[in-house]
């Protein structure tokens, strides 16, 4: 890695160490701590979704144009005030509005960060970069999250008001690390800044293998990260009877897994088509709402149901190891030059979507319709294979496939090259 690459994966994980303080106790900040109540938080959770909705579609059209850094920088500082000003707040609109200011903040990095690594990395590098990417998100996630839980006491609010001062001091370094980052001329659309937004979404509309890869990109976020936190959990307890200990030990063991697992899979998904990886992850998927469905049976002991329901949290683990290395770069392998940004954005937004929508849906369907909930997942998952081999189709070999090609262009090189003194 570069100077720019290591930095820019150090933005990545103070970022996410940054969120890790704050995310996993948001919901009791605003209804118990601030006595807001129920509404109010529930209310504060979806702010951030709708912020992100807003803010992404300008996003990716701001990168293009300006560049990912400038776009990062502006995006972290929101983010810092809407977090400073969250642990302040204690009346309904001030955490409302502080709330739009950390989700549209938080919402804008991805993509800005997504593009920068594309700039910063090659055809070869740029799996890894994105494996690394996914491994150090996880990692601050869950030590945030662990040091968050010891720094903060229910009954104090400051103690709160610490975690948010915090999370807006990994920001504000976070700006500071990524102000000495010194970026490669990426390249630019020529007369990008007289093209119409309405012009960018347009072009890039027209790029079927794209428009297929958000379709299957909405349908991967919607049957897994969309239900960890709502679906899955509301399943796990009313279905299967999991304590609340036993699913803080499932969601270790799926950042265990991904930590674990992430650079030992690389090997894996550079020899095979991306189409295939994800497809395999749609199988893998399937596997792990069935072992749900069976820890909510009720046939077994009630260690045997903990247990399948902990596997089925590492084997999603799996599935994201498998991803991480493989939507990003391909993301950036259908992207025209200069457009890496846009079509980070648009992914983001479909990401975003689908974590919107998931809730909404497999919460309710997981605390009171077992048996339905599962089977909707599971074929949802199917649904992953089939949607990523027909994405297989709409791809170049580069696009699918890139490690085969270049070997398959080195070693006809490298014959060229004996044959010539025989030529002469």
């Amino acid at each position: 890695m570069g100077a720019a690459m290591r930095r820019i994966h150090v933005g990545n994980a103070l970022s996410a160490f940054g969120l890790g303080f704050t995310v996993p106790y948001l919901y009791v900040y605003v209804a118990q701590v601030r006595g807001l109540g129920a509404m109010t938080a529930g209310l504060v959770l979806a702010v951030f979704a709708v912020a992100a909705l807003i803010v992404l579609p300008f996003a990716g059209r701001a990168i293009v144009r300006r560049g990912p850094l400038p776009v990062l920088l502006v995006a972290l500082v929101t983010a810092a005030l809407g977090a400073l000003s969250l642990g302040l707040s204690s009346g309904s609109a001030t955490v409302l509005l502080s709330a739009s200011a950390l989700g549209a903040g938080q919402a804008v990095m991805q993509p800005a960060l997504a593009t920068m690594i594309v700039d910063c990395s090659t055809a070869e590098t740029r799996s890894r970069a994105f494996a690394m990417q996914f491994f150090l998100q996880n990692l601050g996630l869950g030590v945030g999250g662990l040091i968050g839980g010891h720094l903060v006491d229910p009954t104090k609010a400051r103690s709160f008001t610490l975690l948010f001062a915090l999370e807006a001091a990994m920001f504000l370094l976070l700006v500071v690390v990524m102000a000495t980052v010194r970026m490669p001329h990426s390249p630019r659309i020529t007369g990008a800044p007289r093209q119409s937004a309405a012009a960018g979404w347009k072009q890039l509309l027209g790029n079927r293998a794209m428009v297929q890869l958000c379709v299957l990109g909405f349908v991967l976020f919607f049957a897994c990260y969309g239900q960890f936190e709502s679906g899955l959990s509301a399943y796990g307890v009313e279905a299967a009877g999991i304590s609340t200990s036993a699913l803080g030990t499932a969601l270790a063991a799926n950042t265990l897994v991904i930590v674990v697992a992430q650079f030992a899979v690389l090997r894996f998904v550079e020899r095979r088509k991306r189409s295939r990886v994800i497809a395999s992850v749609g199988l893998i998927w399937a596997v792990a709402w069935a072992v749900a469905g069976y820890a909510g049976l009720g046939n077994g002991s009630q260690a045997m149901a903990t247990a399948a329901f902990i596997s089925t949290y590492a084997l999603f683990g799996l599935g994201e190891a498998l991803l991480s290395p493989t939507l990003a770069p391909l993301v950036a392998d259908l992207a025209p030059a200069g457009m890496a940004g846009q079509y980070n954005s648009a992914f983001a937004l479909v990401k975003q979507l689908a974590l919107a929508v998931g809730p909404a849906v497999g919460g309710p369907l997981g605390a009171s319709l077992h048996a339905p909930y599962i089977v909707v997942f599971l074929l949802f998952s199917l649904g992953i294979t089939v949607l990523a081999v027909r994405l297989g189709r709409q791809l170049t070999d580069l696009q699918d496939h890139p490690s085969a090609v270049r070997s398959l262009v080195v070693a006809q090189g490298r014959a060229e090259a004996g044959q010539a003194p025989a030529h002469a």
